[in-house]
């Protein structure tokens, strides 16, 4: 006789202090909601939707559960993630989560990343065989990872040391894949050029049957802007799930002045079998908002661009791409942060008067960058650690979250939340 499950845990009560703050977001949002939309759409058109990107080639589970929580108690509307189950299953496990902590917590869609060309850089890992490298490197390409997802360890050969004999001697470990994104930095770095990327191309089929999940909202199609055709054939091989979802995005670089009419061509794709809402992310410079304060300028620069021109195709535009903490101002300098205007001759018909034409902004690399200094302290155990049974760290992991999300949103200051 199989056993009675048992039931969770309940929340300890030093979580008090993530509840008074997550609960302040929850009501300041619910305040806001206004009928007709649902809230995400609701959020777009007032310019103030956050989307979390996990990565679309980041799988590290446990790593996508902490930051999900931690991100929908700070009132996110989307997280993108892989398409992969596994992936998924650590999403909706994180919002799951949050909603135990707060109950009335308004769930974000739960979005799925494809691409349609290997060429695509959020579509790769880093590869190398550590055997194949030198015992006295210094290991660059360790100290130059963003997501940690290079190790590197000497071992001994033969009962020799290793470090007074490298002839004896020689490195372990390498990539771990599940938590390589992709990000490219440490190709460059390495003194022996022993570094490779591998590019792939997400399963259609398998982000088909993602599609027809429950609990999967949202699809993103990564294209290179280099044609239509790779694309033509994706949305072909997903045309019979793609209307299980509420939203389609499309990311895509600037590819100058031919970006607006790539746009069309693909929205005359999409045209016949879209149901749901669509949105144009705006691709600045990719898996780079965790450099500095630099990195966010090609994406407005996309978004100044967009706006200066006319037959822009229908849907919410989002920025993505560099976005960090330094966004929102420059936003503001171009005029662009939650304005109904437009910028030059821009008037498309497309968008109403009562819609914001930059719907939100999109945060990866940053996003997790804060988290994860965070996450790095929770001490190590047997399996996955979970950021709530540490409610210190939850709590410090939300302020950090709400430091980023708070400022698009227009929360009040917390002292005046609680």
């Amino acid at each position: 006789m199989a056993g009675v499950p048992v039931p969770p845990p309940p929340l300890l009560a030093s979580h008090a202090a993530v509840r008074a703050a997550a609960s302040a977001v929850s009501r300041y949002r619910r305040a806001r909601l206004s009928g007709g939309h649902p809230p995400q759409v609701a959020a777009l058109r007032r310019g103030d939707w956050v989307k979390l990107i996990c990565g679309a080639s980041f799988e590290d589970a446990a790593d996508v559960r902490n930051l999900s929580l931690v991100y929908t108690l700070a009132g996110v509307d989307c997280i993108d993630c892989a398409a992969d189950a596994s992936v998924v299953s650590a999403v909706n496990e994180g919002i799951d989560v949050a909603a135990s902590i707060i109950p009335a917590i308004q769930r974000p869609w739960v979005m799925v990343s494809v691409n349609d060309d290997c060429r695509d850089l959020h579509f790769r890992k880093a590869e190398f065989d550590p055997e194949d490298c030198p015992l006295d490197c210094s290991k660059p390409c360790e100290k130059v990872c963003p997501a940690d997802a290079i190790s590197l360890e000497s071992i001994m050969v033969g009962g020799e040391h290793t470090q007074s004999d490298p002839l004896h001697g020689k490195l372990k470990g390498g990539v771990l894949t599940e938590r390589c994104y992709g990000c490219g930095r440490c190709l460059p770095v390495c003194p022996y050029d022993r570094i490779r990327a591998v590019s792939y191309v997400r399963d259609p089929t398998t982000a088909s049957e993602l599609l027809k999940m429950n609990d999967v909202d949202a699809i993103e199609i990564h294209t290179t802007g280099k044609g239509t055709d790779t694309f033509n054939t994706l949305w072909n091989s997903l045309s019979e799930s793609i209307n299980n979802v509420k939203l389609v995005a499309v990311s895509l670089p600037d590819i100058g002045g031919s970006t607006v009419d790539f746009m069309n061509k693909l929205y005359t794709i999409m045209e016949p079998h879209l149901q749901g809402y669509n949105l144009w992310q705006l691709d600045g410079r990719p898996m780079s908002g965790d450099i500095g304060r630099g990195a966010t300028r090609e994406t407005v620069s996309f978004a100044v661009h967009m706006a200066s021109v006319s037959e822009r195709p229908p849907g919410f535009y989002q920025l993505a791409g560099g976005t960090n903490s330094y966004t929102i101002d420059c936003l503001k300098k171009a005029g662009l942060f939650q304005s109904m205007a437009f910028l030059g001759a821009a008037t498309s018909e497309t968008i109403s008067a009562q819609q914001a034409f930059i719907g939100g902004i999109a945060y990866g690399g940053y996003a997790r960058k804060i988290i994860g200094r965070t996450l790095r302290k929770l001490p190590a155990q047997f399996g996955r650690v979970c950021i709530e049974d540490h409610p210190d760290h939850l709590l410090e992991a939300l302020q950090e979250a709400l430091s980023l999300v708070g400022p698009v949103k227009g929360y009040p200051a917390l002292s005046s939340m609680k």
